[in-house]
């Protein structure tokens, strides 16, 4: 009997092979048995992954290292190497460099800095070919007469350093109190405190340019973009506001009493916020204003920044609001206290020891929670400011917030996620923090509702549109928490339960988010293997696919760079017997000719006059790779002295060589109603399959990985050009492999693009 089968859609993904009984499930029919190497596309096609371009190795090799996004706008996007004890930038598929090395070739725009004679320089002016020292370039010199800032570099010695504190003077590098050498290839890197087996519980949250970093062994950190070669990290002040405290207050009297009048003053700063400061010292004096003619002139010496001040008087043991005024100067003539206003007050809970575990932003306010001196606690600033912890007595809705949330269990809060609500995660339990009127959250309007009790572990979440994907604390799993109208709750749903192969087992260390092209949730397992989810939560779809490469995805991250988000990973490679880290870049696919596709990993590119010979690989040394020259794949080789051994069959003007991918594809076991048994049981064989395809080539399909036959693709090209890519229907006539199955396996190994929209195949069902 023969009968045909057709998979018109992948948008399922993979799926677990404890589903192959369960041909009932619209995911069997559009889901696929093996997706390695394959990204699926939302709306049903499936293509093989770009390859991975080498950025740069990373500062240690022989250590952990993360990466972690930062966004100061649509143009300038980095993703930030955090490695124990220090931070690099990369963008674009390169590394920030501090400076380079002068060249009498290169331009220099104004702010360039370059290294000459063992000095740094940085350009006043556009110039070519001016040797430093000029009128062109400043000398960035170590001088002892200067007072350097955090995080201005000098030179000193041929070595480039970076000035840790601010406030430098007359401390000659190299001084590790004071100086921080920077590395001699230029690269631009500045130091941190974290170390190995932190940095993967490091949480962030950015705010313009500044990235907030929070670990519970540490006190809260600012990384601050001050330009595009000063980037400083530093701890922020909780203990004070926005604005500076009055001095030398003083109360005169006017007049004569036994009555003592105590007096502070606080300044209202300039800025958006407008924050009031801490109270002044007190000012007291004896005297009667309750008789007609008789005052108290208070003065102060001016406040930095104050554009006022508020003047407040004791009554009943509290300080009451008598008056405002934009001098120095206030007279009480008998002014009813107001303790309806009073100065603030700082929670002491943002003190030195402040070590929060969890940040985000919500409602103009930076929140933090997971203090391990108040595991359960949440801390949020004032509104419309950053650091400050000031309230008020009577409450103010803008007074900072301090709760503790009341749980079953003592688990401390791991993330704080803004949505529509704030979502508070714990190893056990997930909070919605909101208020009880619908309205901004206050101290008197603070709700803290459960809404479930699966916990999360201490990878940070993304959020993707109005949902929260996150992993699981026990089991491996990644989930979602999406709000629902019906119940007014987060409910949380198991996003791998289709693929319980893939978790089950194992950890997700790491995770990220790539809006464009399409819609991705990347997941790190802790055995190196990086997952894809293709995630369009309006339309259903949710489909898993997984990656490998030669060597261990360890950490992801993704930025925008022109129209698409980038993947940056760190892979761990073992290169000569050594471990190697590697920062690499998802290259794009967006390109215009045959040439500049990259399908190889930890791959570099030559373009130029045509060439033989390929150097300037001693990252891959002893590999085998995969080389795409002008379009056409050459024999793969091994790399021999940092160079390709052989010459290429022909001078090429694009090249690229890295390590080969294996992209494979395997549709479920056959079912077709044929019987009440849906063809279970019987002996089948696939004859021949169609395979609609765009742009692509190299495909290889057969019953299996061990029995594949190529689809012959060269028609009418001419002699010496690499064969076209093909977009339409193509047959393959398969070797015939009697099984129980009747699985197609399809696999492309070269460096060249594959895209299928769907699979049509003749299966032969034995009696």
């Amino acid at each position: 009997m023969g009968t045909r089968g057709q998979a018109r859609s992948f948008a399922a993904g993979e799926i677990s092979p404890e589903l192959f009984g369960r041909v009932d499930l619209a995911k069997f029919v559009t889901g696929l048995a093996l997706c390695r190497n394959f990204v699926v596309r939302p709306h049903g096609p499936v293509r093989n992954r770009c390859g991975t371009q080498l950025v740069k190795e990373v500062g240690i090799s022989a250590k952990r290292t993360r990466v972690i996004p930062f966004s100061y706008n649509n143009v300038q996007t980095f993703a930030i190497e955090l490695g124990e004890g220090f931070f690099r930038w990369h963008t674009q598929g390169a590394t920030l460099l501090a400076w380079t090395t002068w060249s009498a070739l290169a331009t220099y725009e104004f702010g360039d800095n370059v290294m000459s004679g063992g000095t740094l320089y940085t350009a006043l002016f556009t110039n070519t070919n001016d040797v430093p020292p000029s009128a062109n370039w400043a000398s960035l010199a170590y001088s002892g007469a200067v007072t350097y800032n955090r995080g201005q570099m000098a030179s000193s010695g041929g070595t480039v350093y970076y000035s840790v504190q601010g406030g430098n003077l007359a401390h000659a590098p190299p001084n590790a109190t004071w100086w921080y050498a920077m590395p001699a290839d230029g690269t631009y890197q500045i130091p941190n405190t974290f170390t190995e087996d932190e940095l993967f519980d490091v949480h962030y949250t950015q705010s313009a340019d500044v990235l907030t970093l929070v670990h519970p062994n540490h006190v809260v950190q600012e990384l601050q973009r001050l330009g595009a070669t000063q980037w400083t990290l530093s701890s922020p002040s909780f203990s004070i506001t926005g604005a500076n405290i009055p001095s030398t207050v003083v109360a005169t009297p006017t007049g004569a009493g036994a009555i003592t009048y105590d007096y502070v003053v606080t300044s209202v700063s300039t800025g958006n916020a407008q924050e009031e400061s801490l109270q002044s010292a007190s000012a007291t004096c004896t005297n009667d204003i309750a008789v007609a003619g008789q005052l108290n002139t208070i003065t102060w010496a001016a406040a930095p920044g104050a554009i006022r001040y508020n003047v407040y008087r004791l009554s009943n043991g509290l300080y009451g609001f008598i008056g405002q005024t934009g001098t120095t100067t206030f007279v009480d003539d008998n002014v009813t206290p107001s303790t309806a206003f009073t100065p603030p007050n700082v929670d002491t809970v943002a003190s030195g020891t402040f070590k929060p575990a969890a940040v985000g932003y919500f409602e103009q306010r930076r929140w933090f929670g997971g203090d391990p001196a108040n595991p359960q606690t949440i801390v949020a600033t004032r509104s419309a400011t950053e650091s400050n912890f000031t309230y008020f007595i009577p409450t103010r809705a803008d007074d900072r917030l301090n709760a503790r949330l009341a749980a079953r269990e003592a688990s401390v809060i791991r993330h704080l996620v803004p949505v529509q609500a704030v979502l508070a995660m714990t190893a056990t339990c997930e909070f919605k923090i909101s208020s009880t009127d619908g309205g901004a959250i206050t101290s008197p309007t603070f709700s803290a509702k459960p809404q479930g009790y699966i916990g999360a572990n201490n990878v940070q979440p993304v959020v993707v549109g109005s949902s929260v994907v996150y992993a699981q604390a026990a089991g491996g799993r990644v989930r979602e928490m999406q709000f629902t109208w019906q119940s007014q709750t987060y409910d949380s749903e198991d996003l791998s339960l289709t693929a319980t192969h893939l978790f089950d087992d194992y950890d997700i260390v790491d995770m990220a988010f790539a809006r464009a092209p399409d819609p991705i949730v990347w997941c790190v397992r802790n055995d190196g293997t990086l997952l894809g989810l293709t995630y369009v939560p309006k339309q259903e779809v949710a489909a898993w696919h997984h990656h490998d490469t030669d060597g261990l995805f360890e950490s992801c991250c993704c930025v925008r760079e022109g129209s698409e988000d980038m993947l940056y990973l760190v892979v761990n490679r073992t290169i000569g017997g050594a471990t190697k880290r590697f920062v690499e870049v998802m290259h794009t696919r967006r390109v215009t000719t045959q040439s500049d596709y990259f399908f190889v990993d930890c791959g570099l590119t030559y373009t130029g006059a045509p060439v033989t010979a390929i150097s300037g690989l001693t990252h891959l040394e002893g590999k085998t790779v995969s080389v795409l020259a002008d379009g056409s794949v050459m024999p793969q080789q091994v790399v021999t002295g940092g160079a390709l051994p052989a010459p290429l069959l022909n001078p090429s003007s694009v090249v690229h060589v890295g390590l080969p991918i294996s992209a494979d594809l395997q549709l479920p076991p056959f079912a077709a109603q044929i019987d009440n048994g849906m063809g279970q049981g019987r002996n089948k064989n696939i004859n021949k399959a169609w395979l609609r395809v765009i742009n692509s080539s190299g495909v290889f399909a057969g019953p299996s990985f061990d029995d594949l036959v190529p689809y012959a693709q060269r028609q009418f090209e001419p002699y010496g050009t690499p064969p076209s890519l093909i977009t339409g229907e193509i047959e393959i006539v398969v070797d015939p492999d009697w099984s129980g199955t009747g699985q197609l396996c399809v696999r492309q190994t070269d460096p060249l693009p594959l895209t299928i929209a769907s699979i049509t195949y003749d299966d032969a069902i034995g009696g």
